[in-house]
């Protein structure tokens, strides 16, 4: 038989039956032939099993053990290899699969070192999967990547020199991991890492679904790492699912970790997945941890809000009512455990009494949010509001109506005191008058146009005082004079003259009427006449034909309040020229870094036209004219001279005057006026000279003043009928108490000092220029003032007799006139009774006949 066999063991492989067959009559048999051929022989195997393809019961074989394995991993299949005895040596190592009788690997050491053995496999079995390993004990077949083919029974059969063969069976399953591990949400929503985010309060389910695994797995729970028990459902083949279910969520329940494990074996670890659970939460607290009791304007307040417990991250908002809190700035800031919020403002008056409010509120869920809040106390001084009553028209307010005012007052803490002004001035209560104060109001009754003006309201409290902005109270009124006292125009005949009549009125869309009064007759100025009218303002130009046309003007205004109630009165008289100065006085002033001396005199009558004032200084030696000065004023005579301008004269004498366009008034005279050196005089040793010379002066003057007393009053006594004229229409003889003769005084000029000394003295006919009778009058000039009693007209020849330029101009009329008084015309102190006014000047107009014009 040698050679016609398919040999299945690799060559030099011995073949020996160490046991006899037996059991053929246990079933049919099947004989199976292996024919070796080894080394030239041949040997024959017959290997009897029986019909359920096991090994015979009595065939001597261990117990079947049994091994795992994972899939695609290694398997490792026990065989023991160990000799009975220590001479004994193992020869071959065969594997089979199942009941095969072709081996799937053999290990070969028959005529080779045990470590040079010879390793074979069945390519189309294991291939190179498999490997024997000898190192270990036992020894076993490692087969690597396996397969699910290859789960079954696997038989190992060891062949030793001189021991017994040996046969081992293991029982190789093969287990299948599961492949896939999905978490899902109660809603179905499969969870990667993060489970929810979920409300406090609501059910909590997760499913954990396995798929694939054989066996099939065992699926667990673990929360927080301890494991807990849910509910396992199968679906379908392969598919295993475990639920678990938390009733309510607690705020504990947030980072909670859930993780389901899948597992059907112990060789590799299981199949799990973790996720966390998220859990929205409100916050546990919100606290202001500074609320100032009170706060004062214009500082910077630091206040701090903390909140606790949110998740997510909590916002803080400053409020204010309802609407978020403007005035400031916040800046946040946070740790682990809670949220910071400073809110840095200076607050304002309107920030009193309002309630700041801190609200933590979670952004994610609605209404969850907590609030702290303290109630703001700003102390500042009063916020001041003034108004006019709300029931009256501002437009359309009159004379005689009352009016109100309100003064609404903010302040911390209360005002204890309010103040009226009008016009700057402080109002105080006066029933009489109409003015009535309340707690914050003020009432005007009857209210005329002096009451019109600014009205402001001061309030005061422990942290000052303000002043509300100025309301403006208009009067409508109709129209009156803006001079009060009657205006004296002086004019030459056929001389042309603008009289201006300006009124005060609301509306000031005034209309006018001029009419002119003398003894003889009284009517209206022709509108032909007008120069126009603007507004408050009306100009006539007239012109004095003759005597008759001397006398008065008066002009009445109506606008849509009414008629004037009183006319404007402009006293035409014949224009003269003025006055001259009087009591005329010097002293010494301080003019930047020299000094001059300063003269001032007394004004006399302007001869009814505007006049200037002028001063002159001559040397008395040589008559030079060294100051030729204006006066520094408009209205009264004061002169500034020099002291520079005067020297090196030391003796001279000073002229003043007043100008007119009629002329130049007679003059008054400052005579021996000395300018010493301080220091020449020291010398001639007369230290009492100055003393003596100024002890005289001073009697003198006390003497003269006694005297002219006296002339006065015995000329008021002597006089029948006391004339009052107005300042403008006045020559003064009063003798001030600063004014006296052999006066001395002392300047300075550089390094020197003068000693001054004068003599005052009145001249007549100084130097006067005859003056023609009629001349052209400025035409705008200041308007002299008398009083509205002054109606009538005045004969220019009793108040003017010492002038004879009138007097000519009178004759050349050839009307016959009461002779002049005989005495001459005085001017009398305008300090006396301005009803003697009126007296003389009915008592002296002119009753010539009507024929006379």
């Amino acid at each position: 038989m040698q050679g016609t066999m398919d040999l299945s063991v690799p060559p030099k492989c011995p073949a020996k039956v160490s046991q006899p067959l037996r059991g053929m009559a246990l079933g049919t048999l099947a004989e199976i032939a292996v024919r070796l051929v080894i080394s030239g022989y041949i040997f024959a195997v017959v290997v009897y099993v029986n019909a359920s393809g096991n090994w015979d019961k009595d065939d001597d074989l261990v117990s079947t053990s049994k091994v795992s394995a994972v899939l695609g991993r290694t398997a490792t299949l026990p065989c023991d290899i160990e000799p009975s005895t220590r001479e004994d040596r193992v020869y071959m190592v065969l594997w089979f699969r199942d009941y095969a009788v072709k081996p799937i690997y053999s290990f070969d050491v028959r005529g080779r070192a045990f470590n040079k053995a010879l390793n074979w496999s069945d390519s189309t079995a294991v291939g190179p999967r498999a490997y024997f390993i000898t190192v270990t004990k036992p020894a076993a077949l490692s087969l690597e990547a396996v397969q699910l083919d290859d789960e079954g029974i696997y038989r190992c059969r060891v062949d030793f020199k001189n021991s017994p063969t040996k046969n081992f069976q293991v029982n190789l399953t093969v287990i299948v991991p599961p492949h896939q591990l999905l978490i899902y949400d109660s809603s179905g929503v499969q969870v990667e890492k993060t489970a929810g985010p979920f409300q406090v309060g609501v059910e909590f389910g997760l499913s954990c679904e396995v798929r694939g695994g054989k066996p099939t797995p065992v699926v667990s729970w673990l929360v927080n790492g301890k494991e807990v028990d849910g509910k396992l459902e199968e679906f379908g083949q392969n598919i295993v699912v475990s639920k678990l279910t938390v009733p309510q969520l607690r705020r504990e329940h947030r980072n909670t970790t859930y993780k389901c494990r899948a597992a059907n074996t112990h060789l590799i670890p299981p199949l799990e997945k973790t996720v966390i659970l998220d859990v929205y939460l409100k916050p546990l607290t919100v606290k202001i941890l500074s609320k100032l009791t009170l706060m004062e304007t214009q500082k910077d307040y630091s206040i701090t809000c903390e909140t606790t417990g949110s998740h997510p991250r909590a916002r803080i908002t400053w409020i204010e009512g309802n609407e978020t809190f403007q005035n400031g700035k916040a800046m946040e800031s946070s740790n682990m455990s809670a949220v910071l919020s400073t809110l840095i403002f200076s607050p304002v008056p309107d920030d009193h009494g309002k309630i700041l409010k801190c609200r933590g509120e979670n952004p994610a869920l609605t209404d969850a949010y907590l609030e702290d809040f303290f109630k703001l106390n700003v102390v500042f001084p009063p916020k001041v509001q003034l108004h006019l009553g709300s029931t009256l028209n501002a437009e359309n307010i009159k004379e005689g109506d009352d009016v109100y005012f309100e003064c609404k007052v903010r302040a911390n803490p209360e005002h204890h005191k309010i103040t009226w002004r009008h016009n700057g001035g402080v109002l105080t209560q006066n029933y009489s008058a109409g003015i009535i104060m309340s707690t914050q109001s003020l009432v005007l009754q009857g209210i005329g146009r002096d009451n019109a003006g600014n009205y402001t309201c001061l309030a005061s409290n422990d942290r000052g005082e303000t002043t509300s902005p100025i309301v403006n109270l208009r009067v409508q009124f109709a129209p009156v004079c803006r001079m009060k006292e009657v205006t004296i125009i002086g004019a030459s005949l056929e001389e042309s003259v603008k009289v201006r009549c300006e009124v005060d009125a609301d509306p000031s869309e005034v209309d006018f009427v001029w009419e002119f009064n003398n003894s003889g007759e009284n009517f209206e100025v022709a509108p032909a006449k007008f120069d126009g009218n603007n507004g408050t303002t009306s100009e006539l130009v007239y012109t004095p034909e003759s005597e008759r046309d001397y006398g008065a003007l008066t002009c009445w205004g109506r606008n849509a309040i009414g008629k004037q109630e009183a006319p404007c009165i402009y006293q035409v008289i014949p224009a003269v020229k003025p006055n001259p100065l009087n009591n005329c006085t010097i002293k010494a002033s301080l003019n930047q870094s020299s000094e001059v001396l300063e003269v001032e005199c007394v004004p006399g009558y302007d001869g009814g036209l505007h006049q200037e004032f002028r001063l002159e200084a001559y040397e008395v030696l040589t008559g030079t004219l060294r100051v030729n000065a204006s006066s520094v004023s408009a209205d009264l005579p004061i002169f500034r001279i020099a002291v520079a301008d005067l020297l090196p004269a030391t003796h001279f004498y000073l002229v003043t005057y007043a100008v007119n366009a009629k002329g130049r008034s007679e003059v008054s005279l400052l005579e021996d006026i000395m300018l010493r050196d301080s220091e020449k005089h020291t010398d001639t040793g007369v230290s009492m000279l100055p003393l003596i010379l100024l002890l005289v002066g001073c009697l003198l003057a006390f003497g003269a003043t006694v005297i002219s007393v006296m002339l006065m009053m015995y000329r008021r006594r002597g006089t029948t009928s006391p004339v009052h004229i107005e300042p403008y229409m006045k020559q003064p003889i009063i003798t001030p108490p600063d004014s006296r003769n052999n006066s001395m005084l002392d300047v300075t000029h550089g390094d020197h000092t003068y000693f001054v000394e004068y003599t005052l003295k009145q001249v007549t006919d100084y130097a006067l220029n005859n003056q023609p009778d009629i001349i052209q009058s400025p035409q705008d000039q200041e308007k002299i003032k008398r009083e509205p009693q002054l109606f009538l007209p005045v004969r220019p020849d009793t108040l003017f007799a010492p002038y004879d330029i009138h007097k000519q101009g009178l004759q050349t009329n050839r009307c016959s006139l009461n002779p002049f008084s005989a005495k001459s015309w005085e001017p009398i102190s305008f300090k006396a009774d301005r009803n003697l006014m009126k007296e003389i000047i009915i008592a002296n107009s002119i009753p010539g006949p009507e024929s006379c014009v």
